[in-house]
């Protein structure tokens, strides 16, 4: 059984506090609140299925400890993946399951309290969603998943942290529709910018399309990437213009980010239909995203929430670069980039297995000095910004000496100038993180240096 008490931490002696702002707390009878959602989460969705199956089997081995970066870091029972995926599960069993409720009606043994909430709000928000743990759960149990549906009763309940709350409302509901809250003038004006750089780095007439009606392939790229990623970006429409790919980016909405994959299916629904909107309306046979590990897995679920039978695929920009580099569409000059370079697996691309080799495919092609981190591939650490946690600035000191520490490490250890990462939410938690922890090197996108190395014709 667990315990609730701190162990001596194995490689900090200083753990700062993970807390978080609240927009909106709770108030009133919070238990009944959290019971009310739960049930009504279980009548209308198939997560009773899984929790049928997770209280059957051992939740408490601890194996998944070995796999945490989180844990490996604090040594504090809290952060163990399955003692907290326990906290919702004894839960389910108690008042959910015919069999807890039996023996509660009989012999009583456990009651939700609000110290218990308390507990996951902590615990849960306190998880970045990598699923590392699922590698090593010998039951199966899907600890991301429990994170998940905790994090869901609880948002229907306005325990969420204020940052998540603030974004999806512009996304949603704003005057831009996007994240980070750029109008559509500014996005124009950045794609002319772009396209400027473009010209006085390659001497080439280089369009960011935008608005093309049955294009092969609309893109949707984090909206942040816009403001913060330009070589990323000037990478991208780089490759697609050596290769006479046929694109554009919609006017009415071009953000991928979707937070609504780490706490609520409800917005990720929501922000799902307006890329269907976006889609359907410039008739694009295709939808392609940009670097970014969260975007991309949330665009996977498309298939789920698409209205209609005419869902088109999916592809990320590395997959769709990969693929035109080994056709020989587009060509890289080997003698760009020289320094020594490492790659980042975003979680949500790489732990499932499904963009794993594409990326190192790019980067031996043109890269001199190519060095893995220890592990890599679908056993990587997370950068510790994971689960939408890299969006919570007042919690950014526990980002990067907690969450982030194990990263840090990986990359001080390759030696690497050139740390590649992905990923929007990477690349911020990745570029704090080795700032705070003070490791040398520079953080780019994949795309960043193809825009070295590319050569058109």
């Amino acid at each position: 059984m667990f315990k609730d008490n701190q162990l001596e931490t194995k490689s900090r002696k200083e753990i700062p506090e993970m807390k978080y702002i609240i927009e909106k707390p709770p108030t009133g009878d919070r238990v009944s609140q959290f019971l009310e959602i739960f049930a009504s989460l279980l009548e209308h969705s198939n997560y009773r299925t899984a929790l049928e199956h997770y209280i059957r089997v051992s939740a408490k081995c601890s194996r998944c400890a070995s796999s945490c970066h989180v844990y490996q870091t604090t040594g504090d029972l809290r952060d163990i993946p399955c003692y907290r995926s326990e906290l919702l599960l004894s839960i389910y069993r108690r008042y959910f399951s015919f069999e807890g409720s039996m023996f509660a009606r009989l012999f009583g043994g456990f009651e939700l309290t609000e110290e218990h909430i308390d507990k996951m709000a902590h615990s849960f928000w306190n998880c970045t969603a990598c699923r590392k743990c699922v590698l090593e759960c010998p039951s199966g149990i899907d600890h991301g998943l429990m994170t998940h549906l905790a994090r869901y009763i609880m948002a229907e309940m306005n325990l969420v942290p204020r940052a998540l709350v603030v974004s999806t409302r512009e996304q949603l509901h704003g005057a831009t529709g996007n994240t980070s809250g750029i109008p559509l003038v500014a996005l124009k004006d950045s794609l002319e910018f772009l396209e400027e750089e473009l010209k006085e780095m390659l001497d080439v007439d280089i369009k960011f399309p935008l608005d093309v009606e049955n294009a092969d392939y609309i893109f949707f790229a984090p909206v942040s990437d816009f403001l913060m990623e330009a070589d990323t970006l000037m990478g991208i429409a780089a490759v697609l213009h050596a290769a006479g790919v046929s694109w554009t980016i919609g006017s009415k909405y071009f953000d991928a980010i979707n937070y609504g994959l780490f706490y609520s299916d409800l917005v990720l629904g929501r922000v799902l239909r307006k890329i269907q909107e976006e889609t359907q309306r410039l008739k694009a046979k295709k939808v392609l995203i940009g670097e970014c590990g969260h975007a991309s897995r949330s665009a996977t679920f498309l298939k789920t929430f698409w209205q209609g039978d005419d869902c088109p695929e999916i592809i990320n920009i590395m997959e769709l670069t990969n693929q035109l580099l080994k056709e020989g569409k587009i060509k890289l000059d080997p003698n760009k980039v020289t320094e020594r370079v490492t790659y980042h697996d975003p979680c949500n691309i790489v732990r499932q297995g499904w963009i794993v080799e594409q990326p190192r495919n790019i980067i031996r092609a043109f890269c001199k000095d190519f060095v893995e981190m220890t592990p890599n591939r679908t056993e990587n650490y997370c950068c510790g910004g994971g689960g939408g946690t890299v969006s919570i600035d007042e919690i950014r000191k526990y980002r990067t000496s907690v969450s982030g520490y194990k990263k840090a490490e990986q990359i001080r250890k390759t030696g690497a100038h050139y740390v590649i990462a992905p990923c929007a939410n990477c690349k911020k938690q990745i570029r704090e993180t080795m700032e705070d922890n003070k490791v040398d090197g520079e953080l780019v996108g994949l795309h960043d240096l193809i825009l070295k190395a590319i050569i058109i014709d």
